[in-house]
């Protein structure tokens, strides 16, 4: 079965524009959340009806859920960007194909562009823009997401058309 599905894997552009997606699609879900934990703990807070010890735990819950949440994005990119470079790895490509691989990743990069573009216009709205300076890790992923994906689709490049070519050469 793994082999089968490995066999199957056709290429690492796809990689990159499921990692761009999903870090977009990730990074709007956790502001929208942080920004909905936020107004829910102000509206906990000024209940005359809920305890001092509950304010006090959905307050430190709070401040936790913040930190973690924008840790976890950060986890996300690496583990992300770890599995195409293993799936890369096992792509067998001939090196000819780098040139139209090098033209996709441009259009990649420009689609990474737009993406970024959405976070950030999301992120400066008045009503977002505390929660998005709050959430460090992902903002500035999300702002650099075109260099990003630049710089991990040419990693990417280098590892599937470099190291398997020497591979099959007899080189390694």
């Amino acid at each position: 079965m793994v082999r089968k599905i490995i066999r199957n894997k056709k290429a690492s552009i796809q990689d990159l524009i499921f990692i761009v997606i999903t870090l977009v699609g990730a990074g709007l879900m956790i502001l929208f959340f942080a920004h909905f934990m936020g107004e829910f703990n102000t509206e906990i807070q000024s209940m005359d009806q809920i305890p001092t010890e509950g304010k006090v735990a959905i307050n430190d819950i709070n401040n936790l859920n913040s930190g973690a949440i924008d840790n976890s994005f950060l986890f996300l990119t690496i583990g992300l960007a770890f599995v195409a470079f293993l799936f890369a790895f096992l792509v067998v490509v001939h090196p000819v194909f780098f040139v139209l691989y090098f033209l996709v990743l441009t259009l990649v990069i420009y689609i990474a562009g737009i993406a970024s573009n959405i976070y950030q216009t999301a992120a400066e709205t008045a009503v977002l823009q505390s929660t998005a300076q709050s959430l460090v890790f992902t903002t500035h992923i999300l702002s650099y997401l075109p260099i990003i994906t630049g710089i991990l689709g040419m990693l990417l490049a280098i590892v599937m058309y470099k190291v398997r070519s020497n591979a099959t050469q007899g080189g390694l």
